[in-house]
């Protein structure tokens, strides 16, 4: 089967699970060829993490469709990603906020940096901006954004990710031990900050000041 056939047929599936209820975010999944992040041949399509090396993983395309929706990414969003990972998941988001939007995504590790950047290419995506640091401290330069999202799990909230979040924006993240963690939802409320938990879920950890380890 073909890669076109293989993502329409996971497309569908989720769907067909009630994972997938956003129509934006179902052409977005359709649009991404997944199999160009995916290194290892015939798991571009199958609907779970995926390591890519130093320890992390590309994250199940569920799970990559249920963050979308949380987020509810628009057209024109600048948005700030912590864990660019194999790019696969910036490549979704740009195609959420197109026209006009941007993706900036913070990865720890130079190699798969690299190899982000080189994914994004050949997948012909142009919205995205992969940058090398430390990810819990965001990147003040580009700030504020109107979307934060993580793909790594945090004790909890890096305070620089909310100081750099638009008053009006939304952030999301896995929080938690290291063995499993609840799906984040923050907005800024009349009151101060207001969560919203969405679910249990497990990701690799954030490694940094805010993370496990240093």
């Amino acid at each position: 089967m073909d890669a076109e056939r293989q993502r329409e047929r996971l497309v569908s599936t989720l769907q067909a699970e009630g994972v997938l209820r956003s129509v934006r975010v179902a052409r977005a999944l359709r649009a991404v060829p997944r199999h160009l992040f995916v290194a290892e041949p015939g798991l571009g399509y199958i609907d779970r993490p995926v390591g890519i090396g130093q320890g992390q993983t590309i994250s199940a395309p569920h799970m990559v469709a249920i963050m979308g929706e949380a987020l509810d990414l628009r057209p024109g969003q600048r948005v700030l990603e912590v864990g660019a990972g194999s790019g696969y998941h910036a490549a979704v988001a740009a195609e959420l906020v197109r026209p006009g939007g941007q993706v900036l995504s913070i990865e720890r590790f130079p190699e798969l940096a690299d190899r982000a950047r080189a994914n994004l290419r050949r997948a012909g995506v142009h919205e995205v901006e992969v940058v090398e640091g430390d990810g819990g401290e965001g990147w003040p330069e580009g700030a504020p954004y109107d979307r934060v999202y993580l793909t790594c799990a945090a004790p909890d909230i890096p305070q620089p990710l909310l100081d750099q979040l638009a008053p009006d924006g939304i952030l999301l993240a896995p929080l938690g031990p290291r063995e499993e963690q609840v799906l984040t939802r923050v907005r800024r409320g009349p009151q101060g900050w207001v969560r919203e938990e969405l679910g249990g879920c497990v990701f690799v950890p954030l490694v940094g000041r805010f993370g496990f380890s240093a």
